[in-house]
């Protein structure tokens, strides 16, 4: 099905593209040629929703929703680029 789909991207790219857990069931080295197959599509934006760990290691921005307390949302935001002393408390 991934295959399937950058081979659809190749074909008629769109400006963005949003992924739901589609890298859900590869392992870590696949999860690397999955990236490596993603960073090929420059010129597309890609939002990926992921709970894989090795995924989102390789990312530019991280996001995350984290509740601090019931009730209450917090949307965090992680350029990977930046200095992790800046986010330091």
């Amino acid at each position: 099905a991934i295959a399937l789909m950058f081979a659809v991207l190749q074909a008629k790219p769109t400006p963005f593209c949003v992924l739901d857990e589609v890298e859900a069931a590869l392992d870590d080295a696949n999860i690397e040629r999955f990236i490596r197959c993603l960073r090929q599509f420059d010129d597309i934006q890609f939002t990926l929703v992921t709970h894989q760990k090795a995924t989102m290691e390789k990312t530019d921005v991280l996001y995350g929703v984290t509740m601090p307390e019931r009730g209450v949302s917090k949307v965090l935001s992680l350029n990977m680029a930046d200095d992790l002393s800046t986010y330091a408390k």
